[in-house]
């Protein structure tokens, strides 16, 4: 068993911030208050010109379509690598950036970096996440001493590997993942590393475009260097350092107080992960037990399932950024994202489970899925404590798709978290209903434009809308599940990765109803009845799919969560498509929030005029009766204030 604690970077103390005197704020943190914010608020530009800069520049579609990467400034090794400053970007990488940079600093040895330096990292046992996200840090030289980092993590399109562009779930160890890179320089003071540079695009399918990538990677860090360094040179050094400090204690008290208000005891909860890449004779269980006592809490993972046999794990640093993200969501989200967060937080995790991974067998890869796992584990568990402050579920699962191919003229192309359901619907709150087009609470990233994906690979965006009767009901509705279909005009090889269709993902709060499963299916083009046009959405139009991953009827092939046969997605670990195949992705649905029947009948009304909720639904799980033709007429529905008074008073 290891216990993962964050330490604090400064001396405890029950005193508030905003009690400190002037004078004891100076002596704290080397400033005043005005300063501290103003320095603080400088160095947060600083991180979002780095991104905007990168996000201009790109050549990789995941970095310029999704903004798969993250900026960070962390102070130096004797405050303890304060991560203290983050950039509005992706979480998952955010959470780990702390750690990431401390590791491969103190391996390599920070006496051995000189200024001009770029030392870069991707080994997920060392620093999180997976092979794909190379982190690059660039140390801050004041005098002659190390006084920050400034450090730009960036997923890579591709780190050679067994399968293009690296997202899969049937790898069964780290040697099929890619290239691992220890801590080691691509810039020697300012000077590129033709060795270092040599070994990535040696082991790499697509250097054309990571190499302006990196580039663009080497001239943002310098930008934040150089920011960095005004800031030092207008307010001081101690002002600086101190503000560093000072921005994670901000994060600490802040979520001290939010655990406080949790009522002490202890809370169990858990989230299932259907299957491996290997068979389906195996599913995983992440399991929490939250421990709160005062102002201190302890995620305990110890009943979790034993690491899984491919490459879906995930390592430690992902299991305590899930916890970091979970518990923001749920306790407080304006706390600010540092090193602080964690300070009030312990995360007991045995080696070896899917979300504490050891090499080499199983490995990570797909590591967004397990950690995600963890926040919807701890929202099982604080949800019916938490009460009115509860909060639904998300989809669960980004359902990836990452496909390859040859066009008709013998170019190769490739498609990755497109075309599958990485985008989906969050949980409803005390706040509203479930927003029901974003991404996985984990995660931050953008939406590809449709014009995009089309333009990169062979395929017609033919559907991309939300479903009928998917969001979980509530007095605030969860959000909608996404339903895409996309047309593939040459074949493809296609490695489909739906992990979470067993059991609903987005949990309900407050007394609100859990949303739905979703599902994937293809569906071939036949010399008999090739595809044209749209597939329709009723449960006969399934007949002729082939399934790849959902509890579905055996006849039908349509949904059928109570009476269907679960459905195992790597049961083919490549999915050969002919021209024009669609594929099908519905995630699933967003978890609601409160009694359902307490909804306001007009916003039910709203619901079954847009297409969220049918006429049917609308009686079942709202009681409400809503007359009318909502696909025809929907202007001219109506609610039966006598048949909804009716409905709801058997009720009650």
């Amino acid at each position: 068993m290891s216990t993962l604690t964050v330490p604090s970077v400064s001396p405890e103390s029950t005193r508030r911030l905003r009690d400190l005197s002037d004078s004891e704020f100076k002596d704290t943190y080397g400033c005043d208050r005005f300063s501290a914010s103003v320095i603080l608020n400088r160095l947060r530009y600083a991180v979002e010109h780095m991104s905007t800069g990168f996000m201009r520049e790109a050549f990789s579609p995941i970095i310029r379509d999704w903004y798969d990467f993250a900026c960070t400034i962390s102070g130096p090794a004797d405050r303890d690598y304060p991560m203290a400053v983050v950039s509005n970007s992706l979480v998952v990488f955010l959470g780990t950036m702390g750690d990431a940079v401390r590791n491969a600093v103190e391996e390599y040895g920070p006496e051995n970096l000189r200024p001009g330096d770029v030392l870069i990292c991707n080994d997920p046992y060392r620093g999180g996440r997976h092979v794909n996200d190379v982190a690059f840090t660039r140390p801050v030289f004041v005098d002659g001493k190390i006084v920050s980092y400034v450090n730009l993590c960036a997923h890579q399109l591709d780190m050679g590997g067994t399968v293009p562009g690296g997202f899969s779930a049937t790898k069964s160890n780290v040697y099929e993942n890619g290239l691992v890179i220890p801590p080691m320089l691509l810039w020697s003071e300012d000077k590129p590393v033709r060795s270092t540079f040599s070994l990535i695009f040696d082991n790499t399918r697509w250097g054309g475009m990571l190499l302006p990538d990196f580039k663009s990677i080497y001239q943002q860090l310098k930008l934040g260097e150089r920011l960095i360094l005004e800031n030092i040179d207008r307010y001081g050094l101690d002002s600086y350092l101190g503000t560093l400090d000072y921005s994670c204690d901000t994060s600490a008290e802040r979520m001290r107080d939010a655990i406080g208000r949790v009522p002490d005891g202890d809370y169990a909860g858990s989230a299932l992960i259907d299957a491996d890449g290997l068979d389906d004779t195996l599913d995983y269980t992440v399991r929490v037990l939250v421990r709160k006592r005062g102002d201190d809490i302890e995620v305990d993972l110890s009943g979790t399932s034993a690491q899984a046999r491919t490459c879906i794990n995930c390592g430690v640093l992902d299991a305590k950024t899930a916890v970091g993200v979970a518990l923001t969501i749920l306790l407080d989200p304006k706390v600010p994202f540092t090193s602080g967060t964690w300070r009030n937080i312990d995360i007991a995790a045995p080696a070896g489970t899917i979300v504490s991974s050891l090499p080499p067998d199983g490995g990570i890869m797909m590591f967004w899925e397990a950690s995600g796992a963890i926040a919807s584990a701890i929202f099982d568990a604080l949800n019916p404590v938490l009460g009115v402050q509860g909060v639904g579920g998300d989809y669960g699962s980004t359902n990836t798709h990452n496909a390859s191919g040859v066009r008709p003229d013998g170019t190769p192309w490739t498609s990755a978290t497109q075309c599958g359901g990485e985008h989906g619907p969050w949980g409803a709150s005390k706040a509203g209903d479930g927003d029901s087009y974003t991404v996985l609470l984990t995660l931050n990233n953008l939406d590809p434009a449709t014009e995009t994906i089309e333009h990169d690979s062979p395929v017609v965006v033919l559907r991309k809308e939300h479903a009928i009767d998917t969001g979980g009901a509530g007095t605030f509705r969860g959000g909608a599940a996404n339903l895409k279909d996309t047309l593939w005009l040459t074949a493809g090889q296609h490695y489909l990765s739906p992990f979470r269709t067993k059991k609903p993902s987005g949990v309900g709060a407050n007394g609100g109803n859990a949303g739905p499963n979703g599902a994937m299916w293809l569906f071939p083009p036949t010399t008999d009845a090739p595809v044209k046009g749209l597939v329709d959405t009723a449960d006969s139009a399934y007949e002729h799919s082939e399934p790849v991953a959902g509890v579905l009827n055996p006849s039908t092939h349509a949904l059928d969560p109570e009476n269907g046969e679960y459905n195992y997605f790597a049961r083919r670990q490549v999915w050969a498509t002919a021209p024009n195949t669609i594929l099908r992705c519905l995630t699933n649905g967003g978890g609601g929030w409160g009694d359902p029947f307490a909804r306001d009948p007009e916003r039910v009304l709203a619901d079954v005029r847009n297409e969220y909720v049918s006429i049917e639904a609308a009686a079942a799980q709202y009681g409400v009766v809503v007359v009318g033709d909502p696909r025809n007429d929907p202007e001219g529905l109506r609610i039966d204030a006598a048949g909804t008074d009716a409905l709801r008073g058997k009720a009650q």
